[in-house]
């Protein structure tokens, strides 16, 4: 049986995130967004205790998604502090393996950048070989860059571009937004996205001035609210 898909859809996905710490609590979270109409789940591996970073554990956890498609997270922080980039890739690697769909490779995977996007030639390299082998294994590619700092619409357009060339599927920024002229610019980066990109663009901001962006940015092109 092939996996879900975060591929194929009529209508902006309704995506549950999930960073509890612990299985039990978890899978509590995600029954409870199940009832209240969750159509995918998000699992942020990197808040998970090491102690259950295991294929029989994460099989658990995801057996409770109802076989709706999962994302999963292997970011750097919380409980992955201290990881290297390749540890990081293995726990999502394991994430695949025991179920997920749709795996996040950080834009600056194997070289840190403050932008989270990198250009080193050998980073990019290996991050288009990484792909490569999701691919084979059956799953799909996220690639997001968490930006510091507000950047404008040609540079997200760059960043998307980039990330779409490395072989993503799904290309993910999350910008600043901190007052009321970068919130309407976020608008108009929302529409050139939607008009370039050939693929789904999850485009998100956070900051002071970041709600109405998330909430009505879906029904402008953004694929996941």
């Amino acid at each position: 049986m092939s996996k879900a898909t975060f591929l194929t859809y009529e209508k902006p996905l309704l995506v549950s995130m999930h960073q509890e710490t612990n299985p039990t609590d978890m899978i509590c979270t995600i029954l409870d967004a199940r009832y209240n109409g969750a159509e995918a789940f998000g699992i942020q591996l990197e808040c998970l205790e090491r102690s259950y970073r295991d294929e029989e554990t994460l099989k658990k956890i995801f057996s409770y998604c109802g076989g709706k498609p999962i994302y999963i997270t292997s970011y750097r922080g919380d409980k992955s502090k201290g990881m290297t980039d390749e540890e990081c890739v293995e726990l999502l690697l394991l994430g695949l393996r025991a179920g997920a769909t749709l795996c996040d490779l950080m834009g600056d995977l194997y070289h840190p950048e403050a932008h989270q996007l990198t250009f080193d030639p050998d980073a990019v390299e290996r991050q288009r070989a990484l792909i490569d082998r999701i691919h084979e294994m059956g799953g799909e590619v996220l690639m997001s860059s968490h930006l510091p700092e507000f950047v404008d619409e040609e540079c997200v357009v760059k960043y998307a571009h980039a990330q779409r060339e490395r072989g993503a599927d799904v290309v993910k920024i999350v910008n600043i937004s901190n007052s009321e002229d970068e919130e309407t610019a976020h608008f108009n980066t929302i529409r050139r996205l939607k008009k370039e990109l050939k693929c789904p663009f999850l485009y998100l901001v956070s900051g002071t001035h970041s709600r109405l962006i998330r909430q009505i940015g879906p029904a402008l092109g953004v694929c996941m609210y």
